[in-house]
């Protein structure tokens, strides 16, 4: 019987892997090597299962999962670089991301990183990704002050995106707020608020409205977003100052969105069920970091 008859979950759409690992680290200011993992920007990535897409499919087979949608992990979005060297980097990183969804035989698809601090250059990547295997990108929900997806520099590539259909993750970046630093609250609490501004910004500016063949998919069950978009769509009901009368209602622009299910409370995944919809739940592992779920029932 093949593993197509067993299926129990079709598609993992939060993975993450390394596109290098500690022998073949890119000659790249910034990235260093162990010999074991890599050493980004000072910082070693020492989760081993990065650097292993064989362990990835071999815990997707335990679980019966065909398949799994992969990104590059957050320490590797380097969103301090300047734009030249955002560019290369991200051409590493996708080259490398793509090596692994070839080498999978259907088992991974790569979901291309795209620097947002810089509108113009994603959209160039984007266009340059044209001859590849497709499925989506992956976008850091925050990171950067320069990120604002309410902006209309983004509209080119949200046109670009829109043309193929794409799936677009939105997973949080760098914490911006120091306040954060103790108790791995950058992680705990400073993730899913960066996603609940990401998602906050993409329904004032009207963007799932417009832009309705993108897949926008919200990680770690939309973070905040669930819990605040009713008092959202009572600061409409109140007219408060500066809101955009004329886009899409919050709550109905939250039944165009898609998160994952990763929540570690079923009371929170009831609300983003209510908030999103049932069929917009999707399932998300968070492979291989601690905060996901190994655990599949």
């Amino acid at each position: 019987m093949s593993l197509a008859d067993q299926v129990s979950i079709d598609v993992d759409v939060h993975a993450h892997l390394a596109p290098f690992n500690g022998h073949d680290a890119p000659l790249f200011r910034g990235i260093a090597s162990d010999g074991e993992a890599l050493v980004v920007d000072g910082h070693r990535l020492g989760i081993l299962d990065l650097y292993r897409p064989e362990r990835l499919v071999a815990w997707m087979d335990e679980r019966r999962i065909a398949r799994a949608l992969i990104s590059i992990p957050p320490p590797l979005y380097r969103q301090q670089l300047d734009e030249a060297d955002s560019d290369a980097w991200a051409c590493k990183v996708n080259d490398g991301l793509l090596a692994i969804a070839d080498a999978s035989k259907g088992r991974l698809e790569a979901l291309f990183h795209l620097p947002m601090e810089y509108p113009a250059l994603a959209c160039r990547l984007l266009r340059d990704l044209a001859p590849s295997p497709f499925t989506g990108v992956a976008l850091s929900a925050g990171g950067n002050p320069k990120i604002d997806y309410a902006d209309p520099l983004h509209d080119d590539l949200w046109a670009e995106l829109e043309s193929r259909s794409a799936f677009v993750f939105l997973h949080p970046g760098a914490c911006c707020d120091g306040r954060l630093a103790p108790f791995y609250l950058e992680n705990l609490l400073g993730n899913p608020y960066e996603t609940g501004v990401t998602a906050c910004q993409l329904v004032m500016a009207g963007v799932p409205g417009r832009y309705r063949k993108i897949r926008f998919c919200l990680a770690h069950a939309g973070g905040v977003f669930p819990a605040i978009v009713g008092r959202l769509e009572h600061g409409f009901d109140t007219d408060r100052p500066g809101l955009p009368i004329a886009v899409e209602r919050p709550l109905a622009a939250a039944r165009r969105l898609s998160a994952d299910c990763i929540t570690h409370h079923p009371g929170a995944l009831r609300l983003a069920t209510e908030i999103f919809g049932d069929e917009n739940i999707l399932f998300g592992s968070d492979w291989p970091f601690p905060m996901g779920l190994r655990d599949v029932s």
